[in-house]
């Protein structure tokens, strides 16, 4: 294995058995193939340290490395697409997910990462596993960063030492059809002075068992509402969500129980360019059905890096079903444009774009 160093002494240690060949790129699926390596940076007696690219393999993990007992485990997703002018590869707003990381950190009891070692690190890695990016529009190559405590302790005390690790995995669209969802009034993903604004490990595992009971009733995801009345709605599992109601763009406000996505804040830029009207504000479930009832719910669409802009297709709330007309044209507007941005079809005018 040869050894190399760039700058920012990030040591990269390239794999002699590189699995790309063995990608199809036409077949493939989020989370299932992973690249040839995996960065990781250690932060032990108060200090990070220098960040390694190596060949991904399984880490070597303590039966008590505190994580596992007490759920000190955030990450953050991204994507890297490749420019249809250069054929660089580029990473869309990467210092949202630093900052976004870091306040995750905050809330959960966890040392922040110094934003150069994500920043610089991810584009260390990202351009070492630039021939995994796919080139089809929609496709991406998926990165995940996350960090977790693995210090070998039982006991209630925030850890003292942690990983922080990127991975990744060429995808391709996440939705090709329109998502129907299932609102939820017995289960709640957050609230109030939780952790709904962290993008923390334990608010997807406490998702999972509602959303496995939406599947076996045929639905896709479930649609969130306020943990105490089970009525305002707050996001989709994967997803921030907005509706087009009369000719106004509305989407629940961020709170403190709803994920500040990257996504969602790029989509709010582009339809303000596009001169929508925008409401950010609490909106209710009851409030959606009586629009609906009326004909002036237009259109749903759904937010975030792996999903995109996905169309809903309906929306399930205990006996009644919204069905969502089959033309999106503001999102299907939207998502053109993101995607235009996010492969330099267009120009970049608000200074999204990272190329590497």
């Amino acid at each position: 294995m040869g050894l190399a160093t760039l700058a920012m002494n990030v040591n990269i240690e390239k794999t002699t058995n590189s699995k790309l060949s063995q990608l199809d790129f036409n077949d493939i699926q989020l989370g299932k193939t992973f690249t040839d390596h995996m960065l990781i940076c250690d932060y032990k007696d108060g200090k990070w340290s220098t960040p390694s690219i190596k060949p991904l393999g399984p880490i070597g993990t303590h039966p008590a490395a505190m994580a596992l007992h007490y759920g000190q485990a955030i990450f953050e997703g991204m994507k890297a697409t490749l420019s249809e002018k250069t054929g660089k590869a580029l990473l869309f707003r990467p210092e949202q997910n630093a900052s976004r990381l870091n306040k995750s950190a905050l809330r959960m009891g966890m040392p922040e990462l110094p934003e150069e070692i994500f920043l610089e690190g991810l584009k260390a890695f990202v351009d070492l596993e630039r021939g995994w990016i796919p080139s089809a529009i929609g496709s991406a190559l998926y990165l995940r960063p996350f960090m977790y405590a693995d210090e070998a302790f039982i006991g209630m005390r925030a850890a003292n030492s942690y990983k922080f690790i990127i991975i990744a995995s060429p995808a391709g669209p996440l939705f090709s059809r329109p998502v129907n969802l299932m609102t939820q009034t017995q289960y709640i993903r957050a609230a109030y002075g939780g952790t709904g604004e962290a993008k923390a490990a334990g608010n997807y595992a406490a998702a999972i068992l509602p959303t496995e009971k939406a599947k076996q009733l045929g639905y896709d995801q479930v649609l969130w509402l306020d943990a105490n009345e089970f009525n305002y709605i707050q996001e989709v599992g994967t997803m921030n969500i907005f509706f087009l109601i009369e000719d106004k763009i509305i989407t629940p406000a961020t709170d403190g129980a709803i994920l500040k996505g990257i996504t969602r804040d790029s989509v709010l830029t582009i339809l303000r360019d596009l001169d929508y009207e925008i409401e950010e504000r609490p909106l209710s479930i009851d409030e959606l059905l009586t629009h609906y009832k009326s004909g002036t719910l237009k259109e749903a669409f759904g937010t975030g890096t792996a999903s995109s802009v996905s169309f809903i297709g309906s929306i399930a709330h205990k006996e009644e079903i919204i069905r969502l007309p089959e033309n999106n044209p503001v999102g299907s507007k939207v998502l053109k444009v993101l995607n235009a941005v996010k492969s330099e079809r267009i120009a970049d005018k608000h200074n999204w774009i990272v190329s590497i």
